[in-house]
């Protein structure tokens, strides 16, 4: 096995490595399936409610993209005004900083009296944790636009709308995918979040019934379901990624 093959299979091999290991520690150590489940117990009871699982999943799923598409327009948006402009950087810039630090999960109860229980609070839960990365993101590679390149562009007669949208904005799709591979996870964390306390559908609500009932395998089964639609979309993006900006990382696919 070369080092490109260990390197592609070495993600499966540290998380076999890690379930046998816990497998190992809870049958050794004798742990209650009430306090820690076993691998074994987990996939036992995943596959007893498969069909509760997925009906679950797939609403957590649809619920997260909407507001992660939604997190995507709007931090398009507003990166590309705040990077476009020092005057909107210096000035929106701070705010929205200050804006990310607060506790997403305390909007929770705001949001379900205005918009009730059910996917408003969702959405929006997951669009509020995940558009700040985006925004950021392509607010950073249009600000940090080579002021020589401008300048020789301008010398060449390319207004400053030219140098945005043919120069900025194909140079900010690194910054954007890197965006996009941290925020799709922290959207589906808004939802989970959401599910927990407004909702009566869900892989969240799943969680809270599961836990509530005593049955931990299947509030871990729950828990994996959500890791593996992230890691999922993860990759996703990751392939776009190298199918669409390879210019940008054509040294690091060299070595």
């Amino acid at each position: 096995m070369n080092s490109k093959q260990l390197q592609a299979w070495s993600p499966w091999i540290l998380l076999v490595a890690i379930v046998l290991l816990w497998q190992a520690a809870c049958t050794l150590f004798d742990v209650s399936e009430f306090i820690f489940p076993s691998p074994t117990r987990i996939a036992a009871q995943f596959w007893e409610y498969k069909l509760l699982i997925a009906g679950h999943a797939w609403r957590t799923f649809w619920v997260t993209m909407t507001g992660f598409a939604l997190a995507i327009c709007v931090g398009v948006l507003l990166g590309f005004v705040i990077g476009s402009s020092r005057l909107a950087y210096a000035a929106v810039y701070p705010l929205m900083t200050g804006f990310n630090a607060l506790p997403k999960a305390a909007f929770v109860p705001i949001l379900v009296v205005w918009f009730g229980i059910g996917v408003g609070p969702a959405i929006l839960t997951a669009f509020l944790i995940s558009f700040f990365p985006i925004m950021v993101n392509i607010a950073t590679g249009l600000a940090t636009l080579e002021p020589e390149l401008e300048d020789v562009l301008r010398v060449l007669g390319a207004r400053r709308w030219d140098v945005l949208i043919k120069v900025g904005l194909p140079r900010s799709l690194p910054y954007f995918y890197a965006s996009l591979k941290v925020a799709i996870t922290l959207a589906f964390v808004g939802t989970t979040v959401s599910e927990m306390t407004a909702a009566n559908e869900g892989i969240g609500y799943l969680l809270i019934s599961a836990g509530s009932a005593m049955q931990m395998g299947l509030a871990f089964a729950g828990l994996l379901v959500v890791g593996a639609m992230a890691m999922v979309m993860y990759e996703l993006f990751s392939v776009l990624e190298r199918r669409t900006t390879g210019w940008a990382h054509r040294g690091a696919h060299n070595s």
